[in-house]
């Protein structure tokens, strides 16, 4: 989300150890989740079996999705605090897809709770949107919805005209594009209305699935499944309604505790953008038995890769010596 990536522009002015801090605690974090998303796609495209079942692949959708968010938000997180800068029209596009990727991840994840009561209440007849052939059709859908509402909200008003954007080098920051109430007005609206249709659409499959294991008397292990994963496609969607508490937190930290304003936004940025998107892919992917196996020979297979390796130069330097 791109207005907590906006860090104060006198972020380097503040002690430099602190900047390095940062620096050390964000890059070790998005290295570490590259590395797992980085896993689990390998897995979903190496094993056919996830490539046929419509609900991994649209999980491989939010990792990817994921990814581009973090990625943008980090980039953007690492030109301030290294007060890089550069003209507006290579600016745009991080913050593009930091908007963009950002109101996608509820629709995935509104997108993926209508999967599973599709899959309980048409086990045998599944429309044709829903089969893992045509769930692009969807996919595409989604991005399509995210992008255009993005590019609307940069539209509404002009920017600032003092600013050439071919040519004018300045800090990365969604200001420096969104500078009218009515853009706040309207990225504010979006947002309550993109959280507020997928918290209806999860609350209903979620309602629904449960009145149906009452029904059933057999196959209740699948559909209590059905519930439990629709009950954390909520939770999921709590994490990412996170980023909408930095107004909150911010007076409560201004109120007790003596603060700078960059380390605020950090604070803001790390607990609120990167930790929830960080647990949010994990949970459901380990949770996921097929693909917590497959996780776990990918990991065995790497160490019995490197061991013999390992092994062959300790009896090398023996021989050495």
């Amino acid at each position: 989300m791109q207005n907590l990536t906006e860090f104060p522009g006198n972020a380097t002015d503040h002690n430099s150890l602190s900047v390095i801090i940062k620096l050390s605690v964000v890059i070790p974090f998005f290295c570490v989740f590259l590395c797992l998303i980085a896993v689990m796609l390998h897995i979903f495209a190496s094993h056919r079996q996830f490539l046929d079942a419509t609900r991994y692949i649209l999980f491989s959708n939010m990792l990817i999705n994921d990814t581009l968010q973090l990625l943008s938000s980090v980039l953007l997180f690492l030109f301030v605090m290294g007060r890089v800068k550069f003209a507006l029209v290579y600016c745009v596009p991080l913050l593009f897809f930091s908007s963009a990727t950002f109101k996608n991840t509820p629709l995935i994840l509104a997108t993926m709770s209508l999967e599973r009561y599709v899959a309980i209440f048409y086990p045998l007849q599944r429309p044709t949107a829903w089969r893992s052939d045509r769930i692009w059709i969807i996919i595409l859908s989604l991005w399509l919805i995210s992008c255009i509402s993005t590019i609307a909200y940069y539209s509404v008003d002009k920017s600032n005209p003092a600013l050439n954007i071919l040519s004018t080098p300045v800090l990365c920051k969604s200001s420096l594009v969104n500078l009218s109430p009515i853009q706040a007005l309207l990225r504010a609206a979006v947002n309550i209305l993109f959280f507020a249709v997928v918290a209806v659409v999860i609350l209903f499959t979620y309602v629904r699935i449960l009145l149906e294991t009452r029904k059933l008397r057999q196959d209740k292990v699948s559909v209590t499944k059905a519930m439990h994963t629709v009950l954390l496609h909520g939770f999921q969607l709590l994490l990412c309604m996170l980023a909408f508490t930095h107004p909150i937190t911010e007076t409560l930290i201004v109120l007790h505790a003596n603060w700078l304003p960059e380390d605020i936004a950090f604070f803001n940025y790390f607990c609120f953008i990167l930790i929830p998107r960080f647990l949010s892919p994990l949970i459901y992917g380990f949770r996921d038995q097929s693909l917590r196996v497959c996780i776990g020979k990918t990991f065995l297979c790497c160490s019995n890769k490197v061991k013999p390796s390992v092994r062959g130069k300790l009896q090398d330097s023996l021989l050495a010596s």
